[in-house]
């Protein structure tokens, strides 16, 4: 899944460890989701698309193959 996490994390100014502690996990975590290693649980995804003010659908992007 394509995701625009670290665009909104720097336009925050955030680090990938601020940006963790701030929803709860770990940088690790937020590495691999930005990288596309990662899917983030439906959770996770709500508490950052929350931390960023948006929706989930601006924030993550299913990519082409999955549609």
């Amino acid at each position: 899944m394509n995701n625009d996490v670290r665009a909104r994390r720097d336009e925050h100014d955030l680090s990938q460890a601020g940006l963790a502690e701030a929803v709860g996990v770990t940088r690790q975590t937020i590495n691999s989701i930005e990288r596309g290693r990662y899917d983030p649980s439906l959770e996770l995804a709500f508490t950052l698309a929350d931390f960023f003010g948006c929706q989930i659908e601006d924030l993550f992007h299913p990519d082409s193959e999955d549609s």
